[in-house]
């Protein structure tokens, strides 16, 4: 049995919780949150049998092999990094940090412990169908990606000043987007290899980071563009375009919900127009019709369940927190700068 604990009570109960619950060789014993009176009254209607108010204490006096760490990212480090010398394995939140230098500090502090990123959108069936063609050249060569993502968040919608909304701590439209993003975009094409970013927000209020748009080059050849609102009132949604020397290939998502609503269309010379292709079913899905990212995060908990039992590296594992956390740090950097930047493959850790 391998005792976890779980450090935030948001995303970490909502979405983290049942997913890992899901596999029984896990058990979830202890929850950490910022207010020890509210997390007692959580961990308990959560049936998870110890609660503390700060994840310092979770650490010190749990009994926990691993650790599932969902908080804002300029926390994580010092979690990870005190977990990590504490002998715990951790699976956590993107992005991996607020900044490049806390990311860099966990890097060097992992040794050979198993440490997961919580990227799920690559878990999404109708993703994993569309990956599957793409590899088996579908499309033929790969010229060109056009990304999509107009959609109104919660914090924006509300006006929520906290880390969702704010670019200087790791957050924004690019932290807590663009994050997913960076990484789905080299799982599907390759290696980044140059980019260039605008980084904007809203009109009347430019501290909310609602908006980034970018130019990438992969290194494959092909090229790319994005464009992300958070800001979007009634937005077209998620919409991801692959154009190929035979071909082109489409995910699009015009709901409200990030996980659930994707269909998958293919098109080959001499074709005129795209054919919807069947996707497979997500029998979990239909465990949990009010939680769209219990799913394909449990597939994730069981591969890192796994590394855990055998000793062996989990993916995506933390060098692809890293990559990702290094391609957030070059955005902004261009950004800032207005220039293009260049961005060389990840090497291995």
């Amino acid at each position: 049995m391998i005792r976890l604990g779980i450090v935030g009570c948001n995303y970490g109960l909502a979405v983290q919780l049942p997913a890992f619950r899901l596999d029984p060789r896990c058990r979830i014993v202890a929850l950490a949150g910022s207010d020890p009176i509210r997390t007692a009254k959580l961990a308990g209607e959560a049936g998870i049998d110890q609660a503390f108010g700060g994840w310092g204490d979770l650490i010190e006096h749990a009994a926990i092999d691993a650790l599932a760490i969902a908080t804002p990212p300029c926390l994580q480090p010092r979690i990870a990094i005190a977990a990590f010398e504490s002998d715990k394995h951790i699976f956590i939140e993107k992005p991996l940090a607020a900044d490049l230098p806390g990311a860099v500090a966990m890097r060097r502090h992992v040794g050979s412990l198993v440490a997961m990123m919580d990227f799920n959108f690559t878990e999404i069936m109708a993703w994993r169908n569309a990956k599957a063609l793409l590899d088996a050249g579908a499309i033929g060569r790969l010229r060109h990606l056009v990304v999509s993502w107009n959609v109104e968040s919660t914090s924006t919608r509300l006006r929520l000043k906290n880390w969702k909304t704010t670019g200087d701590e790791g957050g924004g439209a690019l932290g807590n987007f663009g994050s997913h993003s960076l990484h789905y975009l080299e799982w599907f094409c390759g290696p980044i290899v140059g980019l260039m970013a605008r980084i904007s927000g809203l009109p009347d209020d430019p501290s909310f980071e609602t908006n980034v748009t970018l130019g990438l080059d992969f290194e494959s050849g092909a090229s790319g563009s994005y464009a992300l609102s958070c800001a979007s009132y009634l937005g077209s949604g998620h919409r991801l375009e692959f154009y190929g020397e035979d071909g082109m290939l489409s995910l699009v998502n015009p709901t409200t919900d990030y996980m659930r609503g994707f269909s998958l269309s293919h098109a080959r010379r001499p074709a005129m127009v795209p054919a919807l292709i069947d996707v497979d079913t997500d029998p979990l899905d239909r465990q949990f019709p009010g939680e769209s990212r219990i799913a394909p995060v449990s597939r994730l908990a069981t591969r890192f369940l796994d590394a855990v039992e055998q000793h062996r590296p989990a993916e995506p594992d933390l060098l692809s927190g890293f990559r990702v956390q290094f391609l957030l740090d070059a955005i902004r950097r261009s950004h800032a700068t207005g220039r293009w930047m260049d961005v060389a493959p990840m090497v291995s850790m």
